[in-house]
């Protein structure tokens, strides 16, 4: 009976969790820092009752109750759990890192895991999480992805190994990345100015002759939520992708602009006028923002690690 820990467990770790307890026999834990915060606290322990997932109350408990750990934190998050994870891992362990960060640091987070004698495991997750939970498609590299497989490819999982080195799988994802949280961005600010002249409609009658088969006001309407509920984790992603692309010698001028818009959107105070749920147009969105939705102050960050209320590692 394999036993996984999930370090945070935000939107990403409680999907893959709720589906990995529906598959079979596992023992479930999670390790998040905001188990006792206000508000963010409530739900994680909501989502581990409803998952049968048992709650510890700090990494080093976690690493002595469990085999495989699972890092689903937030993207700035990445390293430090690692770190703190690292000082209780045994040659035992499986460390999976799936977490939206640069090819880079995925290899840096490989020399803290393996330091301490764990195998390392790096993983991408390639599609958003919730509608397919366990089985969502993960991309894995590293000498150790294959054993993970065999441990886990028995529940379900969806899970493809690309290469014996760290490095491969964060690649296809940042690249990815470029043209899925793009498309947001454009869509966003498309709908931003196009609604001010009632011309929305129009515009996406023109993009259907471009580009056929695409339902752009759908589109829109479902990327614009993404940005607004998700926007601040995926400005974070873009920042790695930025730099992932400064260290092979490409100016990053998109993928800063994207980041800009991204931030821009999560930066807007929506939760209230949406009662906690996606939006269900970006006409919503907009008519929010006309009622007074109200920036935060852009220079707020998420808390470092296990940021549950809005991890998504996976969310595409």
């Amino acid at each position: 009976m394999p036993s996984i820990g999930f370090i945070g467990f935000g939107e990403a770790g409680f999907h893959l969790a709720r589906g990995l307890g529906e598959a079979g026999t596992v023992r479930l834990f999670a390790y998040d820092i905001n188990t006792h915060t206000s508000g963010i606290g409530e739900k994680i322990r909501q989502r581990a009752n409803a998952t049968a997932t048992s709650l510890v109350d700090s990494p080093e408990t976690l690493a002595q109750t469990v085999d495989i750990l699972l890092s689903t934190v937030t993207a700035n998050a990445a390293a430090e759990a690692a770190e703190q994870t690292a000082p209780f891992l045994e040659t035992r362990h499986f460390y999976a890192d799936l977490n939206s960060v640069s090819p880079a640091l995925k290899q840096a987070i490989e020399q803290i895991i393996a330091s301490r004698g764990a195998r390392f495991v790096e993983a991408a997750i390639m599609s958003p999480v919730a509608p397919h939970g366990h089985r969502v498609p993960i991309l894995l590299g590293g000498v150790h992805a294959a054993a993970f497989v065999d441990l886990l490819g028995p529940y379900g999982m969806r899970l493809e190994v690309i290469s014996d080195k760290v490095g491969a799988a964060s690649a296809v994802k940042m690249f990815r990345s470029i043209v899925v949280k793009g498309m947001e961005a454009l869509l966003f600010e498309c709908v931003l100015g196009a609604s001010r002249y009632d011309a929305d409609e129009r515009v996406f009658a023109s993009l259907s002759e471009t580009f056929p088969g695409i339902e752009w006001g759908k589109s829109a309407d479902y990327m614009v939520g993404r940005v607004i509920e998700h926007g601040i984790r995926r400005a974070r992603e873009m920042e790695e992708v930025a730099k992932t692309l400064l260290g092979i010698g490409v100016e990053p001028i998109m993928a800063e602009a994207i980041a800009r818009r991204q931030e821009w959107g999560g930066n807007l105070n929506m939760a209230a006028a949406f009662q906690g749920q996606p939006p269900k147009s970006y006409r919503e969105v907009l008519r929010a923002i006309a009622d007074g939705g109200v920036p935060r102050d852009a220079s707020q960050k998420p808390d470092a690690v296990a940021d549950s209320s809005d991890n998504d590692p996976g969310s595409l």
